[in-house]
């Protein structure tokens, strides 16, 4: 049975990983019958009111957050190495850009999370599948930049410009479908980049993650 890895940063679209697309591939990979480790980074983050949009001045650690998605089983994501996963998925959320990296606040000046950056580099180098929902493909962008894989963030011009800028080949996509980069063995989905509901983000990532578990020993 392969064991697929999924990083969250927190939990919450505003400051964390999106919940439902969080949900909705936690879903779509246990339907398919593999074995899920969920991983997050143990760093700490500025906390934003959901129902305002605004910042609290509070700060709350992402892997506490993570666990509440993961029903408290998670892991560091220091812990995770390539060699006991068979492919590795990041949903999105502000987290993505705000936690895993900073790409939020620097675009394609941007860096990432040590340990997450390392993980993507290993599955990489092992030639394991890996997905990217929603904004994550920035993370998988400054991380693989230099394999210049293709990506989608959807069809946003500015976020598209900042992908290629470190070094991916951007692809427009709507939320149902996905990119693939079979060379790479990367699959992304806009998710809710582009919305419009959650039947529409879980089908592109109910695709996507099907599409990443077919290019497992491929």
């Amino acid at each position: 049975m392969p064991t697929v890895g999924v990083i969250l940063s927190g939990c919450g679209y505003l400051d964390g990983a999106e919940i439902q697309e969080s949900v909705c591939t936690l879903l779509a990979l246990d339907r398919a019958g593999v074995t899920t480790k969920v991983f997050a980074p143990n760093v700490e983050f500025e906390v934003v009111d959901h129902r305002t949009g605004n910042a609290t001045g509070e700060t709350r650690n992402a892997l506490a957050e993570a666990a509440r998605i993961a029903r408290g089983d998670i892991e560091d994501v220091a812990n995770a190495n390539a060699k006991d996963l068979d492919a590795l998925v990041m949903p999105g959320g502000f987290g993505a850009a705000k936690v895993l990296s900073n790409f939020l606040s620097k675009g394609a000046d941007c860096t990432v999370n040590d340990d997450t950056a390392r993980l993507l580099r290993e599955m990489h180098s092992a030639k394991k599948p890996i997905a990217a929902i929603c904004i994550s493909p920035a993370v998988v962008a400054r991380a693989l930049g230099e394999h210049g894989p293709t990506l989608t963030i959807g069809n946003d011009a500015d976020t598209a410009a900042a992908l290629e800028q470190m070094g991916c080949k951007h692809k427009d996509c709507p939320t149902t479908e996905f990119v693939i980069d079979r060379e790479n063995k990367i699959v992304s989905t806009p998710a809710y980049m582009l919305g419009p509901s959650v039947k529409d983000v879980n089908a592109g990532i109910e695709k996507t993650v099907s599409e990443v578990l077919a290019m497992i020993g491929s």
